[in-house]
């Protein structure tokens, strides 16, 4: 069964997603990965029948939900430790001499006096039985005035919160495993299969899960075909005859993979997040978040995320291969299509990890990148191509755009592709746009004699325009060039010869890397980080599936943030869909479009390292807050009397300083979350602040968190 979201991507340009010849050995399947990191899994699945049990709490954006419990939004009042145990001393003491005292008589007998009342005289008679049971009763009364004693000093001495601070924690580490759920509540079970009668396929999912069969990926997979099921995408009967049959590996990917060839960040697909690192405990964070694990997953994805910091920060290995990883574990998953571009060598994870490597000017390269998005449409494809030409070239003030560019690639587009059943490739679009006599005298007489006056019309109005001094055709020539070099020959074709890849295909749940041309070629590795950005919002836009979430992860966004950029980014979460840009500092970004930038991304990450400049603009977009600032005054004490003034000269001498009052003022006032000074000198390496917002709206306001941790 093809599960939903686990097509092939068929019937697109785009080279279908290779599919094994069958399912892989079941013996050859490698066991899931345990929870904890370090700790290998058991062969008989309580790894992963631990984690799927594991609670999972709602909470705030961005917390770790794995084995997440909750704190008050507000810091409880602390007593200093050092009070507080000396408090809870005294108290015992203090019930201790108070219980000597009644005991021995000091304090009289009227504390015996509830004894005499509430008892007959027949339960304190003489005797050898009786002798026992005035023991008993009396011992009896003794211990419930000790306890007595002992609850209301334990009351003045906070007992109850030495327990929590110091004794609670350390007795936690030492509980034992919790027993099993019953089986109405055990998510093991797969209890909406059997809510909806499918009891076979339930039992089989629940053997394969005891028996170590089955893995966080297969479950994530097998619970996203449900939901297809539950929406009518599939029937009941053809999911059930698929799970009996194949048990955990049902439903598979086109792939026909089942987990990742490596894992490097700790992942929980049921919540859908990925662990970023541990949030500081720090009087700047709420007192909710500290302390928590950061995760994010594909609800806050959704709003984009911007991080910045300077090279060494750590962009590409603590935040961008985490969410590339997870992403293709959504992937995996059937739900997710991700788009990873880097550098070459970046370390953006290994080639079995993706479905489609494009290594753009390696001669290796098994997958091409289609110029052109995989469109038919000329004005399309044109609208597309010019923003990856000349997008960084447009007006950045607001209104500013490149129709022009697009314009006159329109007209050359148009003509060609109804000539030659194609679009032209970059040799051939290079001679058009410097309007080499040979191509475009040969274009006209093909469109004269097929008879396509209005396309003839284009190309007449295309061959006037060039004459003018301000004409953008050569622009788009000089930057055609860059791509018409020997190392790119064998890329970008529309003849057929290739296997080009076009993001047409991300209504699949494919997993893409492509590799830029970096050393050598920077200004070609800017304009195809354009393209395919352009080609992103284009194609998400334009999925008639949205069940999947769609991600385009760039690891270096310089040169590429230009006003159609930033429109497209903000159109990103009603597609469901979203980007995840890192940059070295803003200003790789024109002025006009930092602000926008900044808005346009519900997520925003400074790194440590940061200059005052770029915090300005960071400090701005988090705006202010009102806390309570207390200031406080000391004041000398004047003496008027002799003996006053010598016991302040006194004072003086032992302790070196004058006599002084303390005064406190308590205030409200508004100050910045964090300030660009913060931001530059106050993160240490390692760490780094970040806002978030999830697809509902939700806010959390920056946070201070550790990367490392």
């Amino acid at each position: 069964m093809d599960s939903d979201g686990t097509q092939d991507a068929r019937g697109t340009r785009a080279t279908p997603v290779p599919r094994p010849a069958g399912p892989p050995e079941r013996s050859a399947v490698p066991p899931m990965p345990s929870v904890a990191p370090g700790v290998p899994p058991l062969p008989d699945g309580s790894a992963f029948l631990t984690w799927v049990r594991a609670p999972r709490p709602a909470a705030a954006p961005g917390v770790w939900r794995f084995g997440h419990r909750p704190r008050p939004d507000q810091e409880p009042e602390q007593i200093p430790a050092r009070q507080l145990l000396s408090g809870a001393l005294i108290a015992f003491l203090v019930g201790w001499l108070l219980w000597s005292l009644l005991s021995n008589g000091y304090l009289g007998d009227w504390w015996i006096l509830p004894l005499f009342l509430l008892t007959p005289d027949s339960w304190r008679q003489s005797g050898d039985h009786g002798d026992i049971f005035n023991l008993v009763l009396w011992d009896g009364y003794d211990l419930l005035v000790v306890v007595g004693i002992m609850l209301a000093v334990g009351r003045l001495g906070r007992w109850g919160e030495v327990w929590r601070r110091f004794l609670a924690p350390r007795l936690k580490r030492r509980e034992p495993e919790q027993a099993p759920p019953a089986p109405e509540e055990d998510p093991a079970q797969w209890n909406q299969l059997r809510a909806a009668g499918a009891h076979d396929a339930a039992d089989r999912l629940a053997a394969e899960a005891r028996a170590g069969l089955m893995r966080d990926v297969d479950h994530a997979r097998i619970a996203r075909a449900w939901q297809g099921v539950l929406n009518g995408r599939h029937g009941l009967a053809t999911f059930t005859g698929t799970v009996l049959t194949d048990g955990a590996a049902a439903c598979p990917h086109p792939s026909g993979e089942r987990d990742l060839p490596t894992r490097l960040a700790r992942h929980d697909l049921i919540a859908g997040q990925v662990r970023l690192g541990t949030t500081v405990d720090d009087p700047r964070n709420p007192y909710g978040y500290r302390g928590t694990g950061l995760g994010l997953g594909p609800d806050l994805l959704g709003t984009s995320l911007v991080a910045v910091g300077p090279a060494g920060s750590g962009k590409t290995g603590s935040v961008v291969r985490p969410l590339a990883e997870s992403l293709c574990l959504h992937a995996l998953a059937g739900r997710a299509a991700v788009v990873v571009v880097g550098a070459a060598g970046a370390g953006l994870g290994p080639e079995d990890a993706y479905d489609v490597v494009v290594r753009i000017g390696h001669p290796e390269s098994e997958f091409d990148l289609d110029l052109y998005g995989g469109t038919t449409d000329p004005d399309e494809a044109a609208a597309v191509l010019a923003e990856a030409l000349a997008g960084d070239l447009a007006d950045p003030r607001p209104g500013g755009d490149s129709r022009r560019s697009a314009t006159v690639l329109a007209q050359l587009l148009g003509p060609y592709r109804a000539v030659h059943g194609r679009f032209p490739s970059v040799p051939e679009l290079r001679q058009l746009l410097d309007g080499t006599p040979g191509p475009l005298a040969a274009l006209r007489k093909a469109l004269v004699d097929s008879g396509q006056d209005s396309l003839l019309r284009e190309l007449d109005a295309r061959e006037r325009q060039s004459r003018h001094p301000d004409d953008v055709g050569g622009v788009l020539a000089d930057r055609v060039a860059l791509l018409d070099r020997p190392a790119f020959a064998s890329f970008f074709d529309t003849s057929g010869q290739s296997r080009p890849f076009s993001l047409r295909a991300l209504d699949h749940p494919v997993r893409v890397r492509v590799d830029l041309p970096e050393r050598g070629h920077a200004d070609a590795s800017r304009i195809l980080a354009r393209l395919v950005l352009a080609q992103f919002t284009a194609s998400v836009a334009a999925r008639e599936d949205r069940s999947l979430f769609a991600c385009l992860v760039l690891d270096d966004a310089t040169g590429v943030v230009t006003p159609e950029a930033v429109r497209g980014i903000q159109r990103l979460r009603s597609a469901h869909a979203g980007a995840v840009l890192t940059l070295r500092t803003l200003d790789d970004v024109p002025r006009p479009l930092r602000g926008p930038l900044l808005g346009a991304t519900g997520c925003r990450m400074a790194l440590s390292g940061l200059t005052p400049w770029d915090g300005q603009d960071f400090a701005e977009v988090w705006g202010k807050e009102w806390i309570e600032a207390r200031d406080v005054t000391d004041r000398q004490i004047i003496a008027e009397t002799p003996a006053g003034k010598a016991l302040h000269m006194l004072r003086r001498v032992i302790t070196g300083h004058a006599p002084t009052a303390r005064a406190v003022t308590v205030r409200q006032v508004e100050r910045e979350r964090w300030s660009a000074s913060e931001l530059a000198h106050a993160v240490p390496p390692g760490h780094a602040v970040l806002s978030l917002t999830n697809v509902q709206g939700e806010h959390a306001p920056p946070l201070l968190v550790n990367l490392r941790g």
